[in-house]
């Protein structure tokens, strides 16, 4: 199944995408896709529902994150080795873990926003995990039991902020719009395997990032795990995955957004992305 989010900013309306790929409006059903209705009870209820009897949606109209107000935005940091060698950094031992504020989550075609003094605004195509309900010091084998779906994240971070000053990596990944995820939360069991999909970003029609979810270092049910054993999981918390190498700061000569620039992104089952830069 996949949900998404369909009209404008705040107005939003719950919908998912029909076996003929018409958009029905399911808010008869669902108040909105957000920490209360994130569940496995909820896409059960879905399931026995004759979509094709619900409101048609226009495929013109604009798609907004395809979660709401989800109680965390968890992010795992050089997850891929060749990502890691690129940024001049050790493979990490164990998931590296920081956050990215809620108040970054964008449409996935949203306007990305560049500030007048951003000088190392880069981009990173990745895998999302979407919780289903409350995990706690969870056992790497019942992950699964946990995780509802999946959606593409674009983990937009401003190097400087991030790296060079004081501080942790939460500044450089939480400016409004360096959270667009999304087109569709799929539920997981339309995913045939996980570990094995093909991403890929490009800028501005350029190839930047070829990569697998199969070359993850700690992949999903590893992930859960790990965060579960430093903090409790809610329905509808977001775990971004890592990216694979291509990212701006690790070109030589190094290369990042300006105003005008164009971002394509995609992840096989998960839908694409597309975004400009524009000046705040």
């Amino acid at each position: 199944m996949k949900l998404l989010r369909v009209g404008d900013k705040g107005k939003e309306k719950p919908s998912v995408l029909d076996k003929d790929g018409k958009i029905r409006d399911i808010s008869s059903q669902v108040k909105d896709l957000n920490p209360d209705n994130l569940n496995f009870q909820t896409i059960s209820k879905l399931k026995d529902i004759d979509l094709s009897l619900l409101p048609e949606l226009s495929k013109s109209e604009r798609i907004g994150p395809c979660i709401t107000k989800p109680g965390k935005f968890v992010a795992i940091g050089l997850n891929f080795s060749d990502h890691a060698a690129e940024s001049n950094l050790p493979v990490p031992s164990e998931p590296i873990m920081f956050m990215k504020a809620t108040s970054s989550i964008n449409g996935p075609n949203d306007n990305i926003e560049i500030l007048p003094d951003s000088k190392k605004l880069d981009w990173e195509v990745e895998l999302g995990i979407v919780i289903g309900k409350e995990a706690k010091h969870i056992k790497q084998s019942e992950s699964q039991d946990y995780i509802l779906g999946y959606c593409l994240v674009n983990d937009v971070s401003e190097r400087e902020w991030q790296i060079e000053k004081m501080g942790q990596w939460v500044k450089g990944k939480s400016h409004d719009t360096y959270g667009p995820i999304g087109p569709y939360l799929v539920t997981k069991e339309d995913i045939k395997d996980i570990n094995n999909l093909e991403m890929f970003l490009d800028v501005n029609g350029e190839r930047m990032q070829t990569g697998n979810t199969n070359t993850m270092i700690f992949n999903v049910d590893t992930i859960v795990s790990y965060v579960s054993k430093f903090m409790s999981l809610q329905a509808g918390d977001i775990i971004t995955t890592g990216t694979p190498p291509g990212v701006g700061m690790g070109k030589k000569p190094q290369l990042f957004l300006k105003a005008g620039d164009k971002l394509k992104l995609s992840i096989e089952n998960l839908g694409e992305q597309n975004s400009q830069i524009v000046p705040l």
